[in-house]
């Protein structure tokens, strides 16, 4: 019995013998060792899934536009800076910035800047304006509101080509626009065979098509205008015109912009009214610089001096859009 306690004590002081420093640090090594939470883990790995679920769906658009949009404009800046005969077996001669100090010293250019840019100084704002009092009016509740939003976005729906040459025989000098117009005591209108109404009648075919189709997006944009801020207005007792310029106006900024960048590059690049109608004609008071692109390039077989106008036709609208951003959405930033 005297033995036993002995035999214990001395294992004890054995076990206690064999017991090293290292052994007391192991416990705290792998209390410092970082072990990942399986919720952070879990979010990691859905982030993941929903990044290659987004690039997935977003690459087929991409290929299309670097392959439709970003080569075609790069080679049209290549070939603005070449010469040649179309057609030809021979490589076509580097000249540089030569295309447009030609471009720049032609008359005919620079009418086709000049049309453009009047057409469309005319033709966006009043689309825009139209379309935005359109979207107001049948967001108020009136009857047969649904109706009137089909009947405005038919044309919108309609091929461009079709409603051109539905405009063109309404127009024409014989037409029903000017038997309505007889009734009325006004003489017969030249409309498209006229220099001087020749843009207003391209004017009113493309409105015919673009109010409906902007006063689309401008109806989206009133619609998620929180109620809220004209319960507000009519509080404080403000009447319609002071709830359009200080709640409407304010709250449709993005979609405005938007539209306006939008309507702009349409109407810049518009081709099948001039082409199927006017030719260009008359005069050239409708040569609009999309049309000349097309006339150089397909009918007079040059297309490098096509490409120099193409570039300088983008350039254009990415100057103008780049102020339209800068009247617009500095006033954005500020608020």
């Amino acid at each position: 019995m005297g033995i036993l306690p002995l035999i214990d004590q001395k294992g004890v002081a054995g076990r206690e013998s064999r017991h090293t420093p290292e052994m007391d640090m192991t416990p705290s090594v792998d209390r410092a060792r970082p072990r990942r939470n399986p919720g952070t883990r879990r979010r990691y790995s859905g982030t993941r899934r929903n990044t290659l679920a987004a690039a997935a769906f977003l690459a087929p658009t991409l290929g299309l536009i670097v392959l439709l949009r970003i080569v075609p404009t790069g080679g049209a800046v290549r070939d603005s800076m070449r010469q040649g005969l179309p057609g030809s077996l021979a490589e076509p001669d580097f000249v540089g910035l030569e295309v447009f100090t030609e471009l720049f010293q032609s008359a005919r250019f620079w009418q086709s800047v000049q049309q453009t840019l009047i057409f469309n100084v005319i033709v966006n704002p009043l689309q825009i304006i139209l379309a935005l009092a359109l979207a107001v009016l049948l967001t108020r509740g009136l009857p047969g509101t649904g109706l009137w939003r089909t009947l405005i976005f038919l044309p919108a729906a309609v091929p461009l080509a079709g409603s051109t040459i539905v405009w063109g025989i309404a127009l024409r000098p014989d037409g029903p626009v000017n038997g309505v117009l007889a009734l009325f005591g006004v003489p017969r209108q030249p409309w498209f065979t006229s220099p001087d109404q020749v843009i207003l009648a391209l004017i009113i075919l493309a409105s015919w098509i673009g109010i409906g189709y902007w006063m689309m997006f401008l109806i989206a944009g009133l619609n998620d205008v929180p109620q809220v801020y004209f319960e507000a207005a009519r509080m404080d007792g403000a009447g319609p015109v002071r709830t359009f310029f200080s709640v409407t106006l304010p709250m449709l900024r993005r979609p405005i912009l938007f539209v306006l960048v939008a309507d702009t590059v349409a109407n810049f690049v518009l081709f099948a009214p001039v082409q199927i109608l006017t030719s260009g004609g008359p005069e050239r008071q409708s040569n609009f610089l999309m049309y000349d692109i097309f006339h150089r390039s397909f009918e007079l077989s040059d297309p490098y001096t096509a490409s120099a106008q193409l570039v300088i036709l983008l350039l254009l609208m990415i100057a103008i859009v780049v102020v339209q951003f800068r009247l617009l959405g500095s006033t954005e930033g500020e608020e």
